[in-house]
């Protein structure tokens, strides 16, 4: 059974400020561990069976668990949340993780 692990910053590749930028990684922290796991990772871990995954991921926004997702733009991969009738997205509104 997958642990949930909470992403709370990201990584943009470039260290870009756009918001519309891909993601390189996510990090979070899961039982007083920081992890850090790049987009590339993330997604072949969440397009596993789920009776197989090692984690799934979420944002937390007012309180409430967003699930990230993978989607497909152009048929490349990306990651970002689940709808939530909120804009921005989730993900991509989370902060740069310190360095």
């Amino acid at each position: 059974m997958p642990t949930n692990v909470q992403v709370t910053c990201i990584i943009k590749r470039g260290g870009n400020k756009n918001p519309h930028q891909r993601i390189e990684s996510l990090r979070g922290n899961h039982g007083g561990q920081r992890w850090l796991m790049s987009e590339d990772a993330a997604i072949a871990e969440l397009e596993k069976p789920a009776w197989s995954r090692s984690w799934n991921f979420y944002v937390s926004v007012a309180g409430n668990i967003v699930w990230v997702i993978v989607a497909r733009h152009n048929g490349r991969k990306y990651l970002k949340t689940e709808a939530d009738g909120y804009e921005p997205n989730n993900l991509l509104s989370l902060s740069a993780c310190p360095v």
